[in-house]
C-alpha cells in the first residue's frame, strides 16, 4: 500500500490521539495535498516547523498502529471475507436452494459488518 494512503488510513483511525495542531497539519498535508510551504504560510510558522510537526505526528500514528493494530487487523478481516466470498461462489451451484439462501444471507451480514468497520468506526 502506498505510504500516503496508509497514513490517511492511520489518521482516520488514530487522529484523535494527535494534538489539534498536529491533526490540522496532517489533514492539510494528506487530504488537501498542501506543500510544506503552503501549510507554513497558512499557519504562520516555518516550513521546518511544519516538517517537524508532521514527522512527529506520523511517528505517533505509526506507533499507535504498532500498539493497537486496528488497521492491520481490519485488512486481515477484509482479506478473509474476500477469500470466503470466493469459496461461497464456488459452492453455491451445488447447494440446495434453502442452503444457498441461508449462506447468502449470512455472507451479506458479514459483508455489512465489515463495511461498517471499514468506515473506521472501530
Amino acid at each position: 500500500m502506498e505510504k500516503h494512503t496508509y497514513l490517511c488510513c492511520l489518521l482516520d483511525l488514530y487522529g484523535a490521539l494527535l494534538t489539534v495542531r498536529q491533526r490540522t497539519l496532517m489533514e492539510q498535508h494528506l487530504y488537501e495535498d498542501c506543500s510544506l510551504f503552503e501549510i507554513a504560510e497558512r499557519e504562520g510558522i516555518t516550513r521546518q516547523g511544519v516538517r517537524d510537526a508532521l514527522v512527529r505526528a506520523e511517528k505517533e500514528l505509526t506507533e499507535a498502529e504498532e500498539k493497537l493494530g486496528f488497521f492491520h487487523r481490519n485488512e486481515a478481516v477484509k482479506a478473509a471475507v474476500k477469500a470466503l466470498e470466493e469459496s461461497v461462489s464456488k459452492a453455491l451451484p451445488v447447494l440446495p436452494a434453502q442452503e444457498k439462501e441461508t449462506l447468502l444471507e449470512r455472507m451479506n451480514s458479514l459483508k455489512e459488518l465489515c463495511e461498517e468497520s471499514n468506515n473506521y468506526g472501530v
